[in-house]
């Protein structure tokens, strides 16, 4: 059995891992944590195997009967608790992004290696059924040379919670590019077997809710943390760039709010034997190159947020490193940075 607590009982928890680790026999749910109480009380009423309700995450840090913690806090507090719960003996799960920026992110992979302990961070994609099956066709040289990705991740009108921490860098570290773009970008390092990156070039904008009590939308996910009236919005609702790696080139668009009434969510991988393109979230395509025919693939696709959280579990458990653990997600947290700091000075990073 191993004992958890969950510190942050907001929509990634109440709609990702709660319903996961609930199902699962061999976890016990100690402690959910959250700053408002309410929303605490209200992840145990939805989720009984939850025993205790907390605010002050050093309680179940103090508690020689938690494994592991899951950081479900927005961008900025990631850092801090994730560091804490190491040095305190915890295994961690952090959600994505790492953090805010890739100097703290090697900071909290280096102290997972002092500490001894696990660290894992969410970025889901890698356990889609339809990501591990174009990441083992590579490997089977399906694809023979994949010599450029480009992908697409672009909504309409779609700026999360306008005006509150998702809006606000100093607590988010970014707009679209760290909120969505590090799902697509990740996803495609992992299919390609991990890459060197040489360098970049990006474009950042913020032109959709410049005048935040002007923004039109139909609708707004996390709009209950949204404040129009007195918050901030200084990051980027769309993104554009070019990535060079010594594997493949990669191109992207990637907007949160774009003046087209469409949601362009997907990702294509070109290879000089094949191609596929990836209905980002659900299946995907492959074309033969040699006959020219466009295949479809019959499988299921459990869900992912099960999967990487049980694979986690059974990582506190044998302390075997899997595909999650930090260390393979450094190089994206790398690229992020690398991104940002190319639109900031509007020329061509190397790294």
């Amino acid at each position: 059995m191993t004992t958890i607590a969950i510190i942050g009982c907001g929509r990634i928890a109440n709609a990702a891992h709660l319903p996961s680790l609930a199902k699962m026999e061999e976890v016990r749910i100690k402690y959910a944590c959250d700053l408002i109480p309410e929303k605490a009380e209200k992840a145990k009423e939805d989720f009984p195997k939850i025993e205790q309700v907390i605010t002050d995450y050093q309680v179940a840090l103090n508690d020689p009967e938690v494994d592991a913690v899951f950081v479900l806090t927005p961008n900025y507090a990631h850092y801090t608790i994730t560091m804490d719960a190491l040095r305190a003996g915890k295994h961690v799960m952090c959600e994505k992004p790492i953090t805010v920026n890739y100097k703290l992110s090697r900071e909290m992979a280096e102290e997972a290696k002092k500490q001894g302990r696990i660290l894992n961070i969410g970025v889901c994609n890698r356990y889609h059924r339809s990501v591990e099956m174009l990441e083992q066709m590579n490997r089977e040289g399906k694809f023979g040379k994949i010599y450029h990705v480009y992908c697409s991740f672009r909504s309409f009108r779609s700026i999360p919670g306008l005006g509150g921490p998702f809006t606000d860098k100093s607590q988010s570290g970014g707009g679209v590019l760290i909120d969505w773009g590090i799902h697509f970008l990740d996803l495609i390092l992992y299919v390609l077997g991990g890459a060197n990156l040489k360098n970049v070039t990006c474009d950042t904008y913020c032109e959709m809710a410049k005048n935040m009590k002007e923004y039109t939308y139909r609708k707004m996910w996390a709009e209950d943390t949204a404040d129009v009236e007195n918050g901030v919005n200084n990051v980027d609702d769309f993104v554009t760039g070019y990535i060079r790696t010594d594997k493949a080139s990669i191109s992207f668009n990637g907007a949160w709010a774009q003046n087209l009434d469409e949601n362009a969510m997907f990702v294509d991988f070109l290879g000089d034997l094949g191609g596929a393109k990836l209905d980002y979230g659900k299946k995907f395509v492959f074309c033969h190159g040699d006959t020219l025919e466009t295949e479809d693939f019959d499988y299921d696709i459990p869900n992912m947020y099960y999967c990487q959280d049980l694979d986690f579990i059974h990582s506190v458990q044998t302390g075997e490193k899997n595909r999650n653990h930090i260390d393979s997600i450094l190089e994206s947290a790398k690229l992020l940075d690398a991104l940002y700091a190319s639109a900031d000075a509007k020329q061509e990073i190397s790294l």
